[in-house]
C-alpha cells in the first residue's frame, strides 16, 4: 500500500490579519524523501509557507493535508495528533534568536525531546550524539545568545536533530554563515537525504539550493507559485528567474554546471 504524501497544499491562500497577502492560490505536493527548495525573493511567502507546514499558521482559504490528515488548528488541539505531528516535523527558523531561549546549549538541545516525553536517559544520549554530529561539543555549557551566527545555526540544527523528525523545514538556513559553514550545511542536508529524511528549504540563494535539491518550487513577488520542476529545468528558465527577482541566476547557472 502506497503511503500518502507528506504534505498536500490545496489551493492555499493566507493573509496576515486578513489584509496583507502572503500566499495566493498555492498548490503543491511533498513526498517522502524529497529534498525540495522553496525559491523566491524576500517577501514572496516562503517563510509563511514553512510556518504553515509546521502548523503555526493556518490557511485563510484552502487546506493543508499532512500525512493523509487535515492539518488544522482544531486537529492540533487534539493531544495525540499534536504529539505525533510534532515528533515528525521540525522547523529551524530564519532568525535563530527567535528559536533559542534556554540558558545553555545543552538545555536547548534537550528541550524538544523532553517536552515529548522521551526518557531522560535517551535524551542524554540524543543530546550527546547531536552535539557531536554538529561539532559543537565544546559549546554545551555556553549561553546561546553569546554565540556567533554560525554557531547559533548549528545549535538550532542540533536541537532538531535531537528530536530526529522525519521532516526538516529550514528557513533561509545560510543567513549569517560564511562560505565554509555554507559548504558544511550542504553536506549536512545531503546526509539527511541519505537517511531518507524529507527536507524543505526556503531560500533565495539558487546556487546554494542547486547543490542538494531534488525539486524546486518558485514563488513570484505576487505570492503565487510561479513554477515547479527539476533544478536544471528551473535554472534554464532565465525569464522566469528574472521575473521573480532572482537576479543572481547567472551565478547559479555556473554552479549547476559544476554540480
Amino acid at each position: 500500500m502506497t503511503s500518502p504524501p507528506v504534505f498536500e497544499v490545496r489551493n492555499v491562500s493566507f493573509a496576515y490579519d486578513n489584509k496583507q497577502t502572503a500566499l495566493e492560490n498555492v498548490d503543491l505536493t511533498v513526498r517522502s524523501g524529497e529534498s525540495l527548495v522553496i525559491l523566491g525573493a524576500n517577501g514572496s511567502g516562503k517563510s509563511t509557507l514553512l510556518k504553515m507546514l509546521d502548523g503555526l499558521y493556518f490557511p485563510t482559504r484552502g487546506e493543508i493535508i499532512a500525512f493523509g490528515e487535515p492539518l488544522t488548528e482544531a486537529r492540533l488541539r487534539d493531544d495525540a495528533f499534536n504529539f505525533a505531528f510534532r515528533r515528525r516535523v521540525g522547523l529551524v527558523f530564519q532568525d535563530t534568536d527567535v528559536q533559542l531561549f534556554c540558558a545553555s546549549v545543552l538545555d536547548e538541545v534537550a528541550f524538544a525531546p523532553l517536552q515529548l516525553g522521551i526518557s531522560h536517559g535517551e535524551v542524554r544520549e540524543r543530546v550527546d550524539q547531536s552535539l557531536q554530529a554538529l561539532r559543537i561539543e565544546k559549546l554545551r555549557d555556553r549561553a546561546p545568545h553569546r554565540l556567533s551566527g554560525g554557531e547559533k545555526r548549528r545549535v538550532a540544527l542540533a536541537s532538531l536533530l535531537s528530536l530526529n523528525p522525519d521532516v526538516w523545514l529550514l528557513d533561509e538556513p545560510t543567513i549569517g554563515l560564511d562560505p565554509r559553514s555554507q559548504s558544511w550545511l550542504v553536506d549536512f542536508i545531503l546526509q539527511l537525504r541519505g537517511q531518507n529524511k524529507t527536507v524543505i528549504t526556503a531560500t533565495h540563494d539558487l546556487a546554494f539550493a542547486l547543490k542538494f535539491a531534488t525539486g524546486i518550487h518558485v514563488f513570484d513577488e505576487g505570492h503565487h507559485l510561479a513554477a515547479s520542476g527539476k533544478p536544471d529545468e528551473i535554472l534554464a528558465n532565465h525569464e522566469l528567474l528574472h521575473s521573480c527577482n532572482l537576479s543572481h541566476f547567472h551565478m547559479a547557472k555556473e554552479a549547476s554546471h559544476c554540480h
